[in-house]
């Protein structure tokens, strides 16, 4: 890579070439130019050195312009080309076009002109350089542990999940909703000697409290109503691996009581039965609640707390890590391009700036939502700055685009669209937050579960795509 982009005018007149380098050079001063007299060296040039952008005649004797194009192409595939041409050759500069050349200019050249068209090349070219780069970081940084990220809390993260999936201690994933809890208890289990074994989780509290306690350790035949036979509890189901137990601080004291027994005898007790069954499972546990200050209001037993709190992880929230932000959306674009079977999609340096400087009270859920929704309604292979900006405001985000010499909207029309925007925002966050679990989005709003069916429907909100 050179320290700045470069430009190389291919004529076979040397005046015409050394002239366009003069007239170019203070146009685009953050370039660097330099001219060669015939096809044959610009392919020499171009071999010994990166190029961003080609100007090439396309009249010259040896390798005309339309000869040179496909295999400075094979050279540089992403190298934009552009054609000089008379009038008379206008159907040679189409062919040109369809066979990958970024824009042909007709004789006699205007140097401004050129200069804009070699600047917009010069853009493209840097946009290029920057997505192959994101790629190639989600590649080296995504395979190591799942959790994407080069920034310092991250390495950080990854530093501190090595060092803990070396023990066999209970470990404590703390952060908010939507920072990828999960993705370390995976990462945590794929380190670990119990790679091997099973890795269930549970989300604590999708699960009503009658059922979680037989969920967790099992139950016997006639142990309730509705118990016909014997089940195995997923304490049983991951001997040998990971349990997971998911938002730890949601689960009722009963169960807590029940469960710090697990973790004190290592065997757990089937509902209704009078037996111990021995485990060997290791447990983590996540959370994005204070413990603490459950603690002090009673509500979380103390003694299990500091149980499960023997090794600690905290997961940074995105605000923390603005710099992986660009990282992340790149191979979130990918995943979704590939979810809805299309061919790729990538960001303006302008539209990655505008998700970086965004607040994202939903964390790394909440963006992965987002470049979602953007990779469906962005008609362009490039999504800019003005496609974040419209998919922010549909999503009750920000500030509405408003034309200041439309006509008002009337009064109930307006509300109603404010607290459609508001009720959208609200219904996503909440849903990222459970995870897509309708039952427990309902019990943290305070709706009845049919209300928040029929809001979903109104506004077309699928809570699988949460999920």
């Amino acid at each position: 890579m050179t320290d700045s982009p470069r430009v190389l005018i291919v004529d076979d007149q040397p005046d015409f070439a050394k002239g366009l380098v003069r007239l170019l050079a203070p146009k685009l001063p953050e370039a660097s130019l330099s001219c060669v007299l015939s096809g044959e060296a610009a392919l020499a040039d171009l071999a010994g050195a990166p190029c961003d952008v080609m100007v090439t005649d396309l009249r010259m004797p040896g390798l005309t312009g339309l000869d040179l194009l496909p295999k400075a192409l094979a050279l540089a595939p992403n190298l934009g080309i552009v054609l000089v041409t008379a009038h008379g050759d206008i159907d040679s500069a189409v062919l040109a076009l369809k066979a990958g050349a970024y824009d042909f200019l007709t004789k006699p050249v205007d140097s401004d002109h050129l200069a804009r068209v070699i600047a917009k090349g010069l853009e493209r070219a840097a946009l290029l350089r920057e997505n192959r780069r994101l790629r190639a970081a989600v590649a080296a940084c995504g395979a190591e542990s799942g959790l994407l990220g080069q920034s310092p809390a991250v390495r950080h993260i990854k530093d501190t999940i090595a060092a803990v999936a070396a023990s066999d201690y209970t470990v404590l994933i703390r952060g908010e909703s939507g920072t990828g809890k999960e993705l370390a208890a995976r990462a945590i289990h794929a380190q670990s000697r119990r790679a091997g074994g099973p890795f269930l989780s549970v989300n604590c509290p999708a699960i009503p409290d009658q059922i979680l306690e037989s969920e967790l350790f099992g139950h016997v035949r006639g142990a309730f109503t509705g118990a016909e036979r014997d089940r195995r509890g997923l304490f049983v189901a991951a001997n040998g691996g990971i349990l997971v137990l998911d938002e730890i601080g949601d689960i009722p004291m009963s169960v807590q009581t029940k469960l710090l027994r697990v973790l004190q005898e290592r065997e757990v007790r089937p509902v209704g039965s009078s037996k111990s069954i021995p485990v060997d499972v290791r447990i983590l546990a996540s959370t994005n609640q204070d413990l603490e200050a459950r603690i002090l209001d009673k509500t979380f037993r103390e003694d299990l707390y500091y149980r499960l709190n023997v090794l600690t992880l905290r997961l940074p929230p995105l605000r923390d890590r603005r710099d992986d932000i660009p990282l992340l959306a790149t191979a979130f674009l990918e995943r979704a391009c590939r979810e809805m079977g299309i061919g790729d999609k990538e960001f303006s340096p302008e539209g990655l700036a505008a998700l970086a400087g965004r607040d994202w009270p939903g964390n790394v859920r909440e963006l992965f939502n987002f470049v979602r929704r953007l990779t469906v309604f962005s008609h362009s292979d490039v999504i800019s700055q003005a496609a974040v900006a419209a998919a922010d405001s549909d999503s009750g985000n920000g500030t509405e685009p408003r034309d200041d010499d439309a006509p008002a909207a009337p009064y109930l029309e307006a509300k109603a669209h404010v607290v459609d925007a508001f009720t959208r925002r609200y219904v996503e966050r909440l849903l990222g937050q459970t995870r897509g679990n309708i039952s427990e989005a309902a019990r943290l709003s305070g709706l009845e579960r049919v209300s928040l069916q029929k809001i979903l429907r109104r506004l077309g909100i699928a809570a699988e795509g949460f999920r």
